[in-house]
């Protein structure tokens, strides 16, 4: 009982103490305060600065590990950075067929009828749901059928098309001669533009590759060739990956071959096409009023665009971004393959998707329009393959009225 008084009185006497102590350090830490306040509102700049520079020299950064952004990034992420920009795709193939083999009419196990062999072994096959020409054993070596083939059937300006399914392994050679009848005429002996990897065109000491790594080793490539009175492109895919400015030998025609091509290893060709070179397009609408372009393709009987089509459209775009009074009336045309009806409806359709590409692309709405002729229209005649790839086109028809 008298311990329980004793400790009462004891906690008593000391809580004035206490509490005059806590008042004291409460009244320090505000002066404290106060005097540092004072201190920052005159060297808080400084101070802010010290933060800014200790905080950079620091990987981690803050307290928790947030990344801090290092001084002087900011400046860098305001300032417009470089870009590149580079036409990478500028084919556009020749207006009159020389040549054109769809592989449409073939039968499978037949050797290809537009066609001569050179060497090896060469056939017709489906691959894939499409008719081929699968280049099997023996070194196969073809070239394309010709009266008086010996003759340089190849014009100034030319340009030459094909898919080609290449195996993941070896190499596939487009030499521009025709290696049963004609002489090279190459002073190096380099006439061929070889396919490697998959990704890599080379002709003599020029060579490139596509900038993308992540391709497969086996599969379907477009090539293309375009030869202008002594300069040569050459594209796979939608990348111009040779751009040489002067060849040293006159191109006369055409062989396709490959070394590699075993029963384990089968190279695959279609939609061959040779085609002679035209007039610029900005020149062919002051003389003909429309540019015929039997370049852009689309997927067999619907209006999906290929790839390959890009060429010409960018074409367009840019002819039309440079003349802001062109109007162009965008009308498809087919072969007279099929029903006369659905030509009409694919007709229209195939239209109708080039001018939503260039609409989408930027090209006002306003200048531009569709329709469709189906087959009603015809350049020359269906009875041949090169006519009916005629034909098929898309028409830009100057239309100052929109």
């Amino acid at each position: 009982m008298n311990n329980n008084i004793t400790f009462a009185v004891l906690i008593l006497f000391l809580i004035p103490i206490f509490s005059e102590a806590q008042l004291k350090s409460k009244f320090k830490r505000k002066t404290e305060d106060a005097v540092e306040e004072g201190v920052n509102s005159i060297f808080g700049k400084k101070k802010k600065d010290k933060e800014k520079d200790e905080a950079s020299e620091s990987p981690e950064g803050a307290e928790g590990g947030d990344q801090v952004t290092p001084v002087g990034a900011a400046d860098a992420s305001d300032e417009e950075k470089e870009e590149l920009k580079w036409a990478k795709y500028d084919f556009v193939p020749g207006d009159r067929i020389i040549f054109e083999d769809d592989l449409l009419t073939e039968e499978n196990g037949e050797f290809p009828s537009r066609w001569d062999l050179v060497a090896g072994n060469a056939e017709v096959a489906e691959f894939g749901g499409d008719m081929v020409i699968m280049m099997r054993d023996g070194h196969p070596s073809i070239i394309p059928y010709f009266e008086n083939p010996q003759n340089d059937y190849l014009p100034d300006i030319f340009t030459i098309e094909f898919d080609l399914y290449y195996p993941g392994a070896g190499i596939f050679e487009i030499h521009l001669y025709d290696k049963k009848n004609q002489k090279s005429g190459s002073p190096t002996g380099y006439t061929s533009i070889d396919i490697y990897y998959s990704k890599e065109m080379r002709m003599a000491n020029f060579k490139s590759s596509l900038p993308d790594e992540n391709i497969e080793k086996a599969r379907w490539m477009h090539i293309a060739i375009a030869y202008t009175s002594g300069k040569l492109k050459a594209y796979m895919d939608e990348t111009r990956l040779l751009n040489i400015p002067r060849l040293d030998f006159d191109p006369k025609g055409l062989t396709l071959y490959t070394y590699h091509a075993k029963n384990d290893n089968l190279y695959y060709l279609k939609n061959i096409r040779i085609a002679e070179g035209g007039v610029k397009y900005y020149d062919r609408i002051m003389e003909d009023g429309k540019i015929i372009a039997n370049g852009i393709r689309f997927d067999v009987n619907k209006s999906t665009l290929k790839p390959e089509s890009m060429g010409i459209i960018n074409e367009i775009f840019e002819l039309m971004k440079k003349y802001p009074d062109l109007k162009f009336s965008i009308e498809g045309h087919t072969d007279s393959d099929g029903e006369e009806a659905f030509n009409q409806t694919l007709s229209e359709e195939r239209a109708k998707t080039v001018m939503d590409k260039l609409t989408k692309m930027g090209i006002p709405a306003e200048r531009l329009s569709s329709k469709g002729w189906g087959e009603s229209m015809p350049l020359t005649s269906n009875g041949t393959a090169e006519g009916k790839a005629e034909n098929r086109r898309v028409e830009f028809v100057n239309n100052e009225n929109l």
